[in-house]
């Protein structure tokens, strides 16, 4: 599975998380207007050069973002992040995750793929029961479906409450359930434990799976490999970085971070290799 962002999608996050005009990133970088729009769009590969100034005038770490244009860096594969299904959705041709956390012939759901069917086709595939649907945040390509989830499965959905506006269907307020830093939910002898990092939006959570033997942690859109997810709105980009730096990326060096979008990596890999972490 490639990288979620390539060059100009992370050039464009942080530009807009610096709230600056392609004008602006051209004036501050030391390249043409025309250049900053080119490389944006993807219309060529920058030069070393250029990836300097870019990376220089935006504040990435320019030695991970040249290992990710030049060298086509993508991380190792992580260890298995223990009784964990994957399930693969798309929204318009856009693949997003969900995952299936269990144990003890029990379940939980992190996010809906945008592909209800394939979540509920696991469950009854391994006899699970769900225990509880925890959202990483709002969008639609990662709580679509929730409704038909609910309408087979009344229980618990968890959510950041500044993402509930985000949802396009409500579920009924009993349950709703309100999430706190640090809150735990039971699947079998496991243990998710929310983790707050709000940035890509107001409301966003991660959850952190323990007592499987390995640590893992779901990091939704909050992280990718390489890369982050966009903030929304812009003016949350500095409390994204706050989130990814002291909230995920302080997590154990072999945490396997399981994202929304592209492949799997581990706290170790984006210590190294992504542009966004200090």
């Amino acid at each position: 599975m490639p990288l979620e962002d390539d060059f100009c999608d992370i050039i464009k996050k942080a530009r807009r998380g610096h709230r600056l005009s392609e004008g602006d990133l051209a004036q501050a970088s030391g390249l043409s207007a025309g250049d900053v729009t080119i490389l944006e769009r993807g219309g060529r590969l920058p030069t070393k050069g250029e990836i300097e100034a870019l990376a220089a005038a935006l504040h990435l770490r320019t030695a991970p973002l040249m290992h990710i244009v030049l060298d086509r860096w993508m991380p190792a594969p992580p260890r298995a992040a223990g009784p964990v299904e994957t399930v693969m959705g798309d929204i318009n041709g856009y693949a997003v995750k969900g995952y299936v956390v269990y144990d003890s012939g029990e379940a939980l759901f992190v996010d809906t793929a945008y592909n209800e069917e394939a979540m509920l086709e696991v469950l009854e595939r391994k006899s699970l029961t769900l225990k509880a649907v925890c959202l990483t945040h709002g969008h639609s390509d990662h709580a679509g479906g929730l409704d038909v989830i609910l309408q087979h499965h009344r229980v618990p959905v968890y959510l950041g409450m500044g993402d509930r506006p985000m949802l396009g269907w409500i579920p009924p307020g009993e349950l709703m359930m309100s999430t706190t830093d640090g809150q735990t939910v039971a699947v079998g002898r496991l243990t998710m434990r929310f983790v707050s990092t709000p940035g890509h939006t107001p409301g966003g959570i991660c959850y952190k799976v323990e007592g499987a033997g390995h640590d893992a942690c779901f990091v939704g859109d909050t992280l990718f490999a390489g890369s982050i997810g966009g903030s929304n709105p812009a003016s949350l980009y500095q409390t994204h970085l706050k989130s990814v730096r002291t909230r995920v990326l302080t997590l154990p060096l072999d945490t396997t971070l399981l994202p929304g979008h592209g492949p799997a990596t581990t706290v170790r890999e984006e210590l190294t290799h992504n542009p966004f972490a200090e």
